[in-house]
């Protein structure tokens, strides 16, 4: 392997390479598509193919004067023998052309299941399946012996293991992409105050990446609120840590008799305004990270709602896609015989989210029923014989509408006439879709996990019902472009790039990156609803904040479940049903109450109303003020 000299010493053994230096560039990065690399490739090895292969990420770079100054100083990295380094000595090594090239497309598939590490003082390169490495050894991609690269190689032996093919079966059987580890995007902050909140996060849970943006996002809009009274520095840092975590394990038996083990997790994070409410969450990415930042994000939420409340999240990496009835009812009373415990009305009450819908929470509340020994409350689940209100699953999506309804009203403006594009097509995005047509609105997209589905005529009720059929089915929405021809499916894509007023993003947190809002810009979007928690990474919200992009984040515009919630376990509106007028009247208030206050927030603190930070910020700064003045008026416990 040809690598250049950096000024620091070579070993001649493979272990001691300068891949150290490399684990620092890439700690749990896998290279992107178009980065350009050194490959050792002498006369004829190369493909013949490759001169007529399509560059992936960009135009080839003509090797300049400095690469060819580079290839002057290489050194050959070999397990020679010490008969075979003492023969080196004397036979001058045979030069070897030094060839930059950008990332083949077939090699793109094989270096995203890996990254670099040290282990035990050496960097390894792992899988990013099960975490292992595999030996290193001579063999070649291209199928050439006599050439090293190491890299390759040990990926290539360890994709070769038992080992490795026994955890890509079980991430294939989940039918979800493998997520790299990716590091830490750290904000810049004026504050030094402010950025010591950050440093103790990092150090406290540095493998936490999405509960720690959560966290940097929260920070950077309290800046503000730091800077004035230091004292919030104390009550911050104590609010970041959960007052309860508990992670469990939950065996389950399936159809066929076989035994399977799950991780459980529930996160109680804050009960200082009062009993805690959240979600649970079933989905194979499930982890601690994520629990801990959907229980962050719930907490703000529910103080920034009309009623107070306290803010859990919870879950299992449990996959119910694809299970019996019989499979999610097991593993739901399993999972339930460890977190009752934890539950009750005047404590914490779970609510459905990814993966947990009205047959999950039935069994759910059936188990806790039995357990707990009496008809306790009930939990906050849709349109089932238990619950209260009528317009349960609807609340969240259509909450969403009437927000963006004030914004656009504010401006002089009605959502009649706009094309939204909308991501998802779970309960959320479908209601969406409902409300914006109701609105006179022209709703022109929805996804999955596999791509996009354009629809250039917009969506009516009737096709709405098809598309939830579709879904019903477990059936690829590719088949609702078989029935309409105005249709069309992008696979491996976002509908970022379709023309629009307005977006809904509704399917998953950091979804939209970087280039995804360059296209949501370059496609005319003036206006971003966040409908799920944290849909953007950081670089894209900088990039939306860049462009004056209005974004109205989800805890503000996301709350009408905790409202729908609310109303469900008042007891008065337990004996009644809501119309569908009455409630939607109730929901268009409590969400005018929430778009004020984040108003008056943001203006209280110097935001601009017209500032594309000012709801963001604004909701933040509200529900940071009533949680710690709780903590405060209850001293430190």
């Amino acid at each position: 392997m040809l690598l250049p000299v950096g000024g620091l010493g070579m070993n001649t053994s493979m272990d001691d390479m300068n891949l150290i230096q490399q684990a620092q560039r890439h700690h749990l990065v896998v290279r992107e598509l178009g980065e350009e690399i050194d490959l050792e490739i002498g006369h004829g090895d190369d493909d013949p193919s490759f001169a007529s292969t399509p560059i992936i990420g960009g135009p080839v770079r003509e090797p300049s004067a400095e690469d060819h100054d580079e290839s002057k100083h290489v050194v050959l990295v070999s397990q020679l023998s010490n008969d075979d380094q003492d023969m080196s000595k004397t036979q001058p090594a045979k030069r070897k052309k030094k060839v930059v090239k950008r990332w083949r497309e077939e090699w793109a598939d094989t270096y995203k299941w890996a990254y670099v590490d040290v282990k035990d003082g050496t960097a390894r390169i792992f899988c990013s399946v099960c975490k292992e490495y595999g030996r290193k050894h001579r063999r070649n991609p291209y199928g050439n012996e006599g050439s090293r690269n190491m890299q390759m190689s040990a990926l290539e032996e360890h994709n070769n293991s038992l080992l490795h093919k026994e955890a890509l079966r079980l991430q294939m059987a989940s039918k979800d992409k493998i997520i790299v580890d990716k590091p830490i995007y750290v904000k810049a902050l004026m504050s030094k105050t402010a950025g010591s909140i950050i440093e103790a996060a990092l150090k406290r849970d540095p493998n936490e990446v999405e509960f720690i943006q959560a966290v940097q996002e929260a920070v950077h809009a309290l800046e503000r609120v730091i800077a004035k009274n230091s004292h919030y520095v104390n009550i911050m840092e104590r609010l970041l840590e959960p007052e309860r975590m508990v992670l469990f394990r939950v065996p389950w038996v399936d159809d066929r008799g076989e035994t399977h083990v799950n991780r459980g997790f529930r996160v109680q994070f804050n009960q200082a305004l009062g009993p805690c409410r959240g979600g649970l969450r079933f989905h194979p990415s499930m982890n601690l990270s994520i629990t801990k930042f959907l229980g962050f994000e719930q907490t703000l939420k529910n103080a920034l709602s009309p009623y107070k409340l306290g803010g859990a999240a919870g879950g299992s990496d449990f996959d119910p896609k694809g299970k019996s009835d019989n499979e999610i009812m097991r593993f739901c009373q399993s999972f339930m015989n460890e977190i009752y415990r934890y539950l009750g009305p005047d404590k914490d009450l779970p609510s459905e989210e990814m993966g947990v819908g009205t047959r999950e929470m039935g069994y759910l509340f059936g188990q806790y029923r039995r357990l707990a020994g009496h008809f306790e409350g009930s939990f906050t689940g849709p349109r089932i014989f238990w619950s209260g209100s009528s317009l349960r699953t609807e609340a969240t999506g259509y909450g969403l509408v009437f927000f963006a309804q004030l914004i656009l009203a504010d401006m002089n403006k009605e959502l009649k006439g706009l094309r939204c594009a909308v991501s998802g097509s779970g309960k959320i995005a479908m209601h969406v879709l409902e409300k914006l047509i109701a609105y006179g609105a022209l709703p022109i997209t929805v996804s999955d996990s596999k791509g996009y589905l354009v629809d250039e005529d917009g969506f009516d009720y009737m096709k709405i019902s098809f598309l939830r059929d579709i879904k019903a089915q477990q059936r690829s929405l590719r088949d609702y472009s078989k029935t309409y021809a105005r249709s069309k499916y992008y696979d491996e894509a976002k509908p970022w790039n379709e023309r629009c007023d307005v977006a809904f993003p509704c399917a998953y947190h950091n979804e939209i990156d970087q280039a995804d809002a360059i296209n949501l810009i370059s496609s005319g979007c003036r206006i971003l609803i966040e409908g799920s928690n944290m849909p953007c990474t950081p670089e894209a919200v900088d990039v939306l904040r860049k462009a004056n992009i209005l974004i109205a984040p989800a805890m503000a515009a996301g709350a009408g479940g905790v409202v729908a919630g609310e109303l469900e376990l008042n007891h008065a509106c337990n004996l009644m049903h809501w119309s569908p007028e009455d409630f939607e009247s109730k929901l268009q208030e409590a969400m005018k109450q929430t778009y004020q206050r984040a108003l008056k927030a943001a203006a209280d603190f110097g935001y601009q109303k017209e500032s594309p930070e000012a709801l963001v910020h604004g909701a933040v700064i509200s529900a940071f003020l009533s949680v710690a003045q709780a903590m405060t008026d209850q001293g430190c416990v």
